[in-house]
């Protein structure tokens, strides 16, 4: 490390030290971050050595064994494992205050209701005992512990504890933000889900899950409503003891910046599109040669975890995020979950049907999985077997429908799209009740002016512009 960089370093740790707001896990914890990002450490991908994961490496779903019927054993797998749902975001991109996890997305009902619904069906139906984990943040602590108590009467064990809460840096001068003088809750940042596996130690929760026998941990954005116990994935896991195993999915053209598996110098790491050099990041898009993503679906062995947060082995890629707060430039530094898996014995990629990744980051999401395309049983949203086309319709809705008020207001009913392949709105667009939409429909509306479809309207492979016409004529 630089001179200065080791002044900015010492400066920085002064600082840290008279922070009250945070632990000493905490302040170590990123120091040790900071330490690392200013010594350059960087992980190089020499391209030449990138390989194809074997299916040894990267296991095709539909290999893994069944597991047999019989509920004894059923139960004894299911004993040993907690879900773990990472709850730090905020519903803001969605125009929503709060978790994002207490959205609504189907009959009423918020991802969290659905998450407590899938467990408790588990738990009922085989006599098990499997607890829900969530991991905030500073951003939704509070607002999670008063919507917990709604479940207090439900047969489940439903667990909390918060990520790290680290100062921004002002990148001027690399002094902490609340140092400064920003006191509020801008001053901070939750470090990435990277920091699930310090903060799993450091809250005493995985102590406590290790004494009650628990061995494997799923790990899953709260958003994905496709991410549900699978217990095939779990049976494979301790039949084959991998301590670390990511839930990869085929890549399609909306996904080519995710990040893939490879085998790299004899082990299975994780490639982000942020350590491609630039000759190559056409290359990696690609989906004839990396032909998977990863869904952030990940099952972890809680003694691994352990094993490695003591050792101070988890040094994970570092991800600085820019941001600008009240004018001052800052800078955040972030892990991700996924990167740790070279630091895993055994670990291994499953390559998994696309429906357990269905995520929703924004109203066109919530958009298919309101409608017809999917229904609900026991909190799992299951697509609609109607529906033959193995993609779901491509759906672009204008800045309108950004937020979830706004969107839903839009919607009379949420159109039938069973047969839709791709949907285009634009301008200020109104939907009636009972709305059939069928192969590509594009709607736009001028600027200024408003257009509403009528009830009952079927739009098939239709172009349709502003019109002062109530039958909406101006169709092409």
């Amino acid at each position: 490390m630089a001179a200065a960089d080791t002044e900015k370093l010492n400066n920085l740790r002064s600082a840290v030290s008279a922070l009250t707001q945070i632990s000493d896990n905490e302040k170590s914890g990123f120091i040790s971050l900071v330490s690392r990002y200013l010594s350059g450490e960087a992980q190089h991908v020499e391209w030449s050595k990138i390989q194809t994961p074997t299916d040894k490496v990267v296991v095709p779903y539909d290999t893994l064994a069944s597991v047999p019927e019989d509920a004894a054993q059923t139960k004894s797998l299911l004993d040993q494992l907690v879900v773990l749902k990472l709850n730090g975001g905020l519903g803001t991109t969605m125009g929503c205050t709060g978790p994002k996890s207490v959205i609504e997305v189907r009959n009423g009902l918020t991802f969290l209701d659905l998450i407590v619904i899938q467990i408790e069906s588990l738990n009922k139906k085989y006599g098990c005992n499997v607890p829900l984990l969530l991991m905030n943040s500073f951003n939704t602590h509070d607002d999670t512990q008063k919507i917990v108590e709604k479940y207090a009467k439900s047969k489940i064990e439903i667990l909390t504890f918060n990520q790290s809460q680290y100062p921004r840096l002002v990148a001027d001068d690399f002094q902490p933000l609340p140092s400064k003088g920003e006191t509020g809750k801008d001053g901070w940042y939750p470090p990435g889900h990277g920091d699930v596996f310090p903060s799993l130690m450091n809250s005493g929760k995985l102590d406590t899950l290790l004494s009650q026998g628990k061995k494997y941990v799923f790990v899953a954005n709260s958003d994905n409503l496709g991410a549900v116990v699978d217990l095939k994935i779990l049976n494979h896991l301790i039949q084959n003891k991998n301590e670390y195993c990511m839930e990869v999915t085929p890549k399609t053209l909306a996904d080519v910046k995710g990040g893939t598996l490879i085998s790299y110098e004899g082990k299975v790491q994780l490639l982000e599109i942020a350590q491609v050099p630039d000759e190559h990041v056409n290359e990696f898009k690609s989906i004839d040669k990396f032909k998977i993503f990863n869904t952030n679906n990940l099952w972890l062995n809680l003694s691994a975890v352990r094993r490695l947060v003591e050792a101070q082995a988890l040094k994970m890629e570092i991800i600085p995020n820019p941001k600008e707060v009240n004018g001052v430039k800052v800078l955040q530094l972030e892990t991700a979950a996924g990167a740790a898996i070279r630091f895993f014995d055994n670990a291994i990629g499953i390559n998994v049907p696309r429906s357990r990744f269905l995520p929703v980051k924004a109203s066109s999401d919530l958009l298919l999985v309101q409608s017809d395309l999917y229904t609900e049983k026991d909190g799992q949203v299951i697509r609609n077997p109607a529906r033959t086309n193995a993609a779901n319709p491509s759906i672009e809705l204008g800045p309108e429908f950004k937020k979830v008020g706004d969107f839903l207001k839009r919607f009379k009913s949420i159109p039938s799209i069973i047969e839709l392949d791709s949907l285009k709105v634009s301008g200020d667009v109104w939907f009636g009740a009972s709305v059939v939409l069928k192969g590509n429909v594009v709607v736009a509306a001028k600027p200024g002016e408003k257009l509403e479809i009528p009830d009952g309207t079927v739009l098939q492979n239709k172009v349709i512009l502003i019109s002062s016409d109530p039958n909406i004529a101006c169709l092409k």
